[in-house]
């Protein structure tokens, strides 16, 4: 190891940094919040994992002299990170229920309070004993605080994960958890001055000069530093951008705040979330102020805050069976406390068990702040390391267990039975369209607007947005999906479907599975049609790979690509027939756009040279027919008949006559799904028109994947052998 100590804190940085990613990322994998496995790494990097297993390697990474630095980096994270959450708090979460919102949140904070000043009473002299011990008020105090705290942002991002963040329960939970916040840091702020005062020398004097000089700072906040913050917002506006020297102002402000409250003798802390909390909210000034602080923060800053936190555990000195008693008996009394009272005040103001219940369990969640109320107690001395450690386990058992219990306790997947009912109930087309990229969605309203019932209702069309948890946005509570604000993404989409007279159901939220949430929504909304964009794949090469193959290959309904070549209308449709069920599928939907729009219709029936006869082919010209007839009163079809060896030639030659080309999946057109493919899809590539690829839902036990069909209704797909497509140019 190197001897200069920045080298030594590059070192200790490096490390932390890799383990946090790496195990964030392997806990997100396991359907965990990314916080999980941060706060896991930090642990396994200090005394309890990597200083016991390899004590030599860990005393040259960490050792005393440079531990130092790192606390000192940890504190300005949690500074920051505090700015950051004060950020995310918006009064607009308490407009609605109000009475039911405060009584949950205040019995989810005093029912955590109780048991863990009585707690603290019951285990005072087999764990806080000694001549050293604290005064009972301020660890009482501490205990209480750290057991009634939500964390907030854990909590958002699980609602948004689970599309719940727009429902009533949400709502509610989310509101319930923004007041839980701040009430517990003023009732941390309270056991701070307490144990100042207590453990001081100050005594009742020092208590009252706490008192009036706290009295002056919020004064002063929100008479002098709220207003000077929205004239800040109106230079941004004015500037079009977030300068620099705006961004300087509010970390002064930060700095300042956080100054005056520790010297107050309450916690830097406190400083920073109160300036968060009095900016402007649900501007973009806010947001592009959180996008600038947000990456360093949580990507550099606040690893070094679980690994300071990892260095001050010591798992170790639980070492005996009354001791791990005592951490099982903690961590039962939080849960009962959190769960057992928001669950309890829920099922009071009316909310039926089930609702009840989710409540609970997404209240009981603790997280980073629990760490941070640790982290404070421990800096004052008031809690010992061995119920440090203690609480540090229930800090991560309670974070770990939210998501699976509220899987097992509030399950968003509709039943097979409801789902058939709503189909049977439902007569109207219905089509889904799942949105990747803004600028695709207007053209797939255009193209499912053609194919929507003109005659009666006009059909349920449902819009989509699934993004990935971005690095940054784990951390965030995602307060504008959560109140209802638009999703950027679905905005050109929806601007089409007004102009056109569409009703659109839109629906946003983040997802760790997007084809199989894609797959899992469509069968619970009883879904016709999935109706998607392309976008190269990141691995291979061809259309129907990757995310578009996951999609045909686990959605229980029929699935359209489109693949946009300048599309602008439907006038001339071209649909390659070789007999294959989704062959059949792309004449129907032909069908209906050439009745909505008046279009030309061609199905292309090649057959090898010297081979098709003419039974063959009647059989396929009567199917097309049968097909029109049957799909769209009063829509017309041209058959046309090409013999030729290479039937993906034809269909290249021929589409540069038509506006789309509607073409099943088919080994013939050399068109297949596979998950990887390295070799371009021909007729995909050199098609000159707009194409829709089309896959028909086999039933239950397809599983939707692309297989060899035989031909069906009299019509045979190929007259002999099928040529192999010639390799690509």
């Amino acid at each position: 190891m190197p001897s200069s100590p920045i080298l030594i804190l590059f070192v200790q940085i490096g490390l932390i940094l890799a383990s946090s990613r790496i195990l964030g990322w392997l806990f997100a994998r396991l359907r965990q919040p990314l916080v999980m496995g941060e706060m896991v790494a930090g642990i396994l990097l200090g005394p309890s994992f990597l200083g016991l297993v390899w004590p030599d390697a860990w005393a040259a990474i960490f050792p005393d002299a440079s531990q130092g630095p790192l606390f000192l980096l940890s504190e300005v994270g949690v500074v920051f990170f505090l700015f950051l959450i004060g950020l995310e708090f918006d009064s607009k979460l308490l407009k609605s229920r109000g009475g039911a919102i405060l009584a949950i949140s205040q019995v989810s904070i005093f029912a955590p309070l109780v048991l863990g000043v009585g707690l603290t009473w019951l285990l005072r002299g087999r764990l806080f004993d000694g001549s050293q011990a604290p005064p009972f008020a301020s660890v009482a105090l501490f205990m209480g605080a750290a057991m009634s705290i939500t964390a907030f942002p854990v909590l958002a991002r699980i609602l948004a994960e689970r599309n719940l963040q727009k429902t009533a329960l949400g709502t509610v939970t989310l509101a319930c958890a923004s007041i839980d916040d701040v009430s517990a840091w003023c009732l941390l702020a309270l056991a701070v001055a307490v144990a100042r005062m207590q453990m001081g020398s100050g005594g009742l004097s020092h208590a009252g000069w706490v008192v009036v000089n706290s009295g002056i700072y919020i004064a002063v906040m929100f008479m002098l530093v709220r207003p000077l913050l929205h004239r800040l917002e109106i230079v941004y506006q004015r500037q079009g951008r977030l300068s620099q020297n705006v961004v300087c102002v509010i970390f002064l402000l930060i700095l300042a705040s956080s100054y005056a409250t520790a010297a107050i003798g309450i916690h830097a802390l406190f400083g920073a979330f109160l300036v968060g909390a009095m900016m402007p909210k649900g501007t973009q000034f806010v947001r592009q102020l959180a996008e600038k602080l947000e990456d360093y923060t949580v990507v550099f800053l606040l690893p070094i805050f679980f690994a300071a936190v990892g260095l001050r555990t010591r798992i170790g000195l639980l070492n005996s069976g009354e001791l791990w008693f005592y951490t099982g008996l903690i961590i039962l009394v939080a849960c009962v406390g959190k769960f057992g009272g928001a669950t309890l005040a829920a099922r009071a103001c009316r909310l039926d068990w089930r609702e009840s219940s989710a409540i609970g369990i997404l209240m009981n969640t603790r997280g980073l702040m629990e760490l941070v109320i640790l982290s404070v107690g421990k800096e004052l001395g008031v809690i010992n390391d061995a119920v440090f450690a203690m609480m540090i386990i229930m800090a991560l058992v309670t974070t770990a267990m939210t998501t699976p219990i509220l899987h097992l306790v509030y399950p968003t997947r509709l039943i097979e039975g409801q789902r058939r009912r709503d189909k049977a109930a439902r007569q109207a087309y219905s089509i889904l369209i799942p949105v990747s990229l803004p600028k695709s969605g207007g053209l797939l309203v255009q193209l499912a607007d053609t194919l929507m019932d003109r005659d009666g209702e006009r059909g349920k069309l449902l819009a989509l947005h699934l993004h990935p948890p971005v690095d940054h946005a784990v951390y965030r509570a995602g307060l504008e999906e959560a109140l209802g604000e638009a999703d950027e993404s679905l905005i050109p989409l929806l601007a089409q479907a007004r102009a056109r007279g569409l009703d659109v159901e839109p629906m946003s939220f983040m997802s760790r599975d997007i084809p199989g949430d894609i797959a899992t929504i469509a069968k619970a909304k009883a879904i016709d049609l999935v109706l998607m964009g392309f976008h190269q794949p990141v691995l291979g090469r061809n259309i129907l790979g990757g995310t578009v193959h996951r999609i045909l290959a686990g959605c229980e309904t029929d699935v359209a690509v489109f693949v946009d070549r300048g599309f602008r209308q439907a006038r001339r449709i071209l649909v390659p027939f070789l007999g294959s069920s989704h062959d059949r599928l792309a004449l129907g939907l032909a069908a209906k756009m050439s009745r909505h729009v008046d279009a030309q219709v061609v199905a292309l029936h090649v057959v090898q040279p010297m081979r098709g006869g003419a039974e063959q082919t009647l059989g396929a010209k009567q199917a097309v027919d049968k097909i029109f007839h049957d799909s769209s009163a009063g829509a017309r079809v041209t058959f046309r008949v090409v013999e030729d060896i290479s039937p993906v030639g034809v269909v290249v030659h021929q589409a540069q006559q038509f506006d789309l080309v509607i073409i099943g999946v088919a080994e013939q057109w050399g068109l297949a799904s596979h998950l990887l493919g390295w070799r371009p899809e021909r007729i995909a590539r050199d098609c000159p028109s707009s194409m829709l690829i089309v896959r028909k839902y086999g039933g239950p036990g397809a599983g939707g994947v692309v297989m060899p069909e035989s031909p069906g209704d009299g019509v045979t797909a190929t007259a002999g052998p099928s040529a192999p497509s010639p390799p690509p140019r």
